[in-house]
């Protein structure tokens, strides 16, 4: 019994510095975070995921055509599977992707795409914990017509290369407003925006993305822009981070303010989150780690 309190103290003792060569240089990134309670409240316990397949969830975004529907992904090694759970855990189905892998899975978004008035779900390959892919990929495809059990499709793929090398990132957005497709970066001390375009689906080849700015703090692991493209939600492991962008702004525009932090529940290994269409709620789903089954939470606006 003593070997194990010893064993817990010496992790406990060692996460200081654990945190500190995992984020090295960070900006901002307070240990304990304090979050502005006025807009939205604490966490409330949706339930455990029914579907126990989902078990390294990495990314989470709600259907713009099924009300009540999110889809979700586990991440690298996983199946080329997205799933289907609704607003209660329950499983709904899946969506096979054919001809793709999933190398790394890290986030997924849905917005709009080529045919108009058609929601589109956009996975994004773009993992690398050791920075050495030469390139990543987002894969497109229209949300399903139904609910089914097994839906397959055909995905759209578009591979794209960093224009300062490889990296590590795992927050994926669209803008409703602009079409504009972001991708933040990871493991940087201050976490880097780049930007691509919906053309770029239409171009042969590896398609470079534009550097567009840096954020003060790191370790981002996922990220959402609500429906109506007023809101935006960015996370990494000990904060939740949200902007309210004003009429006329970009998505950069926005950012470049500094940002509230909302509550947020620490998880075992929290790496997905997603604002219900309305704006007024956000959802929260971890990987399953240290044998704690991952449960969905929802914070809501006040």
């Amino acid at each position: 019994m003593n070997y194990y309190l010893f064993k817990a103290f010496l992790i406990f003792v060692s996460l200081p510095f654990l945190i500190s060569q995992r984020i090295p240089q960070a900006k901002y990134l307070p240990l304990i975070p304090m979050y502005q309670d006025s807009l939205f409240s604490g966490p409330k316990t949706v339930g455990k995921l029914e579907n126990k397949a989902i078990d390294e969830a990495s990314g989470l975004v709600a259907s713009q055509k099924h009300p009540g529907i999110l889809y979700s992904h586990n991440d690298s090694g996983g199946d080329p599977h997205v799933f289907l759970l609704d607003t209660l855990g329950k499983d709904r189905g899946k969506i096979i992707l054919d001809g793709v892998r999933n190398r790394d899975w890290e986030d997924i978004a849905v917005g709009p795409g080529p045919q108009k008035d058609v929601s589109y779900i956009y996975v994004g390959e773009i993992g690398d914990n050791n920075a050495v892919y030469p390139e990543i990929q987002i894969h497109r495809f229209p949300e399903p017509k139904g609910i089914d059990k097994t839906h397959k499709v055909q995905p759209e793929i578009l591979t794209l290369v960093y224009p300062d090398g490889p990296r590590d990132a795992e927050t994926l957005m669209v803008d409703p407003i602009t079409h504009d497709i972001f991708i933040l970066s990871k493991r940087d001390s201050a976490n880097v925006l780049y930007r691509t375009t919906q053309e770029s689906f239409g171009k042969k080849g590896k398609v470079e993305l534009e550097k567009v700015m840096s954020l003060d703090f790191t370790m981002s692991v996922a990220g959402d822009i609500s429906a109506d493209g007023t809101k935006i939600l960015i996370k990494n492991y000990l904060a939740v981070f949200y902007w309210e962008r004003n009429p006329g702004e970009s998505i950069p525009d926005a950012l470049m303010r500094n940002p509230v932090i909302l509550p947020y529940k620490p998880e075992p290994q929290g790496e997905a989150i997603a604002f219900h269409p309305n704006g007024q709620t956000y959802f929260t789903l971890s990987e399953k780690r240290f044998q704690i089954e991952p449960v969905l939470y929802r914070y809501d606006k006040k």
